[in-house]
Order: structure tokens, then sequence, then C-alpha cells
């Protein structure tokens, strides 16, 4: 049977979505139940200004910032490069550039921790010149003077990516075969810790608006949500006085009940829309444009901005510094630059460090050493002290059903690990272990601790490893 929500053109029709009455923000659901959990916030820098951090004497940028195909260096060692300067590039469609965030020399090509990839990764590393020389860029002054496929183009060499975390390429995102109907933006960063997506709305509000124009013309899209949770009432009404004081009659900010994992993108669209993203279409994952629907982070669209209007590729981001560090903060750095940096601007660690993550405490990944340098994906550096860090012991499960009550997919999180465990990676696959979206909520309810998230994660990955190797 079809779909009722749609008709044979594809012309998406939605249902009311469900509303807290005394708040009036929308709560997102699944099979009635809320899914997900509710989380305490500990925005200790929601009231922090972005500070500029100064540029580093040496970064490593990663060749691997993106999903897709690796890049291949196109500069060599003892080459005199400046700002905005691309420094490595791929053929492949699924893949986006990087560039130099600070002029000077090519000192080295080698291998470097990365930050996401728990390995060594290819880096090429520069050293400062100290004069901060930036490229000259090509920009604009109004959309009308490129086409759609001139401004994906823009946006694909200036090496923009997702920056909420999946760094997926926005050139790609932004060429999808379905038909959109609405374009999302997610300022709901739902995760505790994490503000700098908060203060980006209440500092960059402008560019992110006009960043959101950009693709709703790419995109052809009838109209543009905003999405906020509301427990940021500021960039709420921040954003609504944006989109009336420049006339964005398409464009309106939708607040949301405050609920973790309420920004993956899949709950969003569910939220906003009442539209499920089918969990396989044609034997692959379902897609958001599958259901009409493109969903972009405001750090990607204020980046789509400055590469459009400003002619500047994707060198620096704002994140967030905060936990265990003498004064948490949100900062403007440039990619590449390392973790010892960032704690350093903060003051260095409060107290004895016991675990540094990028990331927010739900989906971020442990760090093993400070002089790690940022990616494009780096939207936050939680450092939690030793006294905080507690190892708890695994017992067996008891089949309470806590994990599959809040899992925002509906999977069955026990089975999965316990699949995992035994390699049975056919199993994972066919219980459908690509729609996990890595939320950790399952880990964060079991009463037995076990790592389910991590389990569920490791076989993820080895089933698409598994594939790959199949392909190739």
């Amino acid at each position: 049977m079809g779909d009722p929500r749609y008709d044979d053109n594809k012309s998406y029709k939605d249902d009311e979505a469900t509303c807290d009455m005394m708040t009036g923000a929308k709560n997102f659901f699944w099979n009635v139940v809320a899914k997900g959990v509710p989380l305490t916030d500990y925005k200790i820098t929601e009231y922090t200004p972005i500070e500029t951090i100064d540029i580093p004497d040496i970064v490593a940028i990663h060749l691997q910032q993106h999903i897709g195909a690796p890049n291949e260096p196109i500069v060599k060692v003892g080459e005199e490069v400046k700002v905005g300067q691309k420094i490595g590039d791929s053929k492949s469609f699924v893949s986006a550039p990087v560039h130099a965030s600070i002029s000077g020399t090519v000192s080295a090509i080698k291998k470097e921790i990365h930050p996401s990839l728990g390995r060594r990764s290819t880096a090429i590393l520069i050293r400062s010149d100290g004069n901060d020389q930036w490229v000259k860029g090509e920009k604009i002054r109004d959309l009308s003077e490129k086409t759609k496929e001139e401004l994906i183009k823009m946006i694909r060499e200036a090496g923009i990516v997702g920056l909420g975390g999946a760094a997926f390429p926005t050139s790609v995102k932004l060429s999808p075969k379905d038909k959109i109907d609405t374009l999302i933006i997610n300022g709901c960063e739902c995760e505790p810790y994490i503000t700098a997506d908060h203060r980006s709305m209440l500092e960059n509000g402008e560019r992110i608006i006009k960043g959101a124009e950009i693709f709703m013309n790419i995109l052809g899209a009838e109209r543009t949500i905003i999405a906020i949770e509301d427990n940021k009432p500021d960039a709420i009404a921040k954003m609504k006085d944006l989109v009336e004081k420049f006339g964005m009659e398409k464009m309106e900010v939708s607040k949301l009940k405050t609920r973790y994992p309420q920004g993956f993108e899949k709950m969003l669209i569910k939220t906003v829309l009442n539209r499920e993203v089918p969990l396989r279409v044609n034997g692959r994952p379902g897609l958001p444009a599958n259901v009409g629907t493109i969903v972009q982070n405001v750090g990607t669209a204020k980046a789509a901005y400055d590469a459009v209007y400003e002619g500047k590729p994707l060198v620096e981001r704002v994140l967030t510094v905060t936990g265990g560090v003498k004064e948490p903060k949100n900062l403007l750095v440039r990619v590449g630059t390392r973790f010892s940096s960032l704690i350093e601007a903060c003051g260095g660690f409060r107290d004895e460090p016991g675990k540094m993550i990028m990331g927010g405490p739900m989906m971020g990944l442990c760090q093993i050493n400070p002089r790690t340098p940022t990616i494009k994906g780096t939207n936050c550096l939680l450092v939690l002290g030793k006294e905080t860090v507690k190892k708890e012991e695994e017992t067996l499960c008891i089949r309470c059903g806590s994990c599959v009550e809040v899992c925002p997919v509906n999977l069955i999180p026990t089975d999965l690990a316990r699949y995992a465990r035994n390699r049975r990676f056919d199993l994972c696959e066919e219980n459908y272990i690509d729609a996990c979206m890595g939320c950790g909520a399952c880990s964060y309810v079991c009463p037995s601790k076990i790592p389910l998230a991590q389990l569920i994660g490791w076989a993820k990955d080895e089933v698409g490893r598994r594939k790959n190797d199949c392909k190739s």
C-alpha cells in the first residue's frame, strides 16, 4: 500500500504535528510515544560571546574531512600558500576540497592523528608566516548573477560540508534527484554542553538567513523552516526578527520542545513536517530528499553565505570548548588548530583531566592526544575532570526494553549488540543497522551498563567496510 501522505506526483501532504499545549513547542513522536530522552543541558557557555582565537603558528589540515572519497594533496613541501588557497582535492563527486587556513609554508605532508577516524591519516602541515594573507576569491552581490549550477560549484569549491557533525559534502546534498519542497535549517543543537550554533544564531543570524536563501534558490524549495529548541528563546526571537526584517515570506521559525535527539534530521523532519523518512529505498538507506526535504545546519548556512557573498572558503568555524577548563568559551577557530591551543585559549585545564571528547557527551569521540588537530566537523571540545569520569561495571541484560523505548528509529539495540558480539554482521544488516544514527540514547538508559551504542557503531562500520570491499 502506498503512503497516503503523497500522491503519484510526489506532492507531499503534511499531517498536523503534535504540539505542547503549555509552550506551543512541537514535540517529535514516533508510533504515538515520544522517543529519545530528556537531558540536562549543561549549556555553560550559552551567554558567552564568540571569541576569535589567535592564529596558530602551525596547522595540520587533514585531507579527509568529509564523508566520501579522500582528497589528494595538490601542494608540495616547501611551497608557500595563502589563506583560502586550495591544497587538497578529489575528482570524486562525493567529496569536498580542503584549503589552507593560515598563510605560510607547507612544512610537511605526513600522517597525523585524525579525531574522527581514530587512526593516523594524511595531513598537510603549514607553518605560519605571521601575515595572514588571503587569496582573492570569487564573490557575488546578488543571487541573480549565478545559475543554480554555478552556485553549487561555488559551494563545492569552497569545501563546505555539513557542520552539524556529519560532514557530508554540501554540494552533493544540494543536488538531489527528488523534488524538494521544504528546506529545514537545523538550529536545535540538542546535545548537552554545545552552544556554538546557539551563539552563531545570535551573532551571525543575518548570514544564516542569507545562507538559507541561497539553499532555497538552488533547491527551488517552496518554504524554509528554521527549527530551534525552546531552551534557546533568545535565538528564536532573534531569528524571527531577522526573517521579518528581510521580508522572507517563505521562511518561518519553528519552536520545538527540548528533547534529545531532536536535532537528528529524520526526527526533525518527523517533528516539523510529520513525514517519515523510509528506512530503505531500493536497498539503500532512505534520505530526507525521498520525502521532499533537505536539512542543513545553521553553521552550514553561514558558511554558504561566506563562500557566495564574501568569496571565503571554509577555513574556520565556531566551536565550543567547555567542561573542565578554567574559562569555557565559544571560539572562532582556524581549521587544523590543535586541541592544545584551544585548551590554552581557555586558561588551561581546571583540574586533572580524565577524558577529552570531540563533540558532546552523547555522540562525541574520545581523544587521546591534545595535539590532535581540529577538522571542519569539530563543533565542541569537552573536557571531563578525572573525578567525574566513572567506569561502571557491565552486567547481564535484564530484557527491560528501555533501549527499545528510547530508540528514535525503532531498532532493537539489544539484538543488534548481541549480533555484533557474535560477529553476525549479516543479521545486523538484515535488522536495519544502517538506520542507527549513533545517538547513544540506548547506552544512556541501559541499567546493565552495556555499551550498546559502541557495539552497534562498530558493527555498522564493519557492515559498511565489507560492502565497500565487495564493490572494489
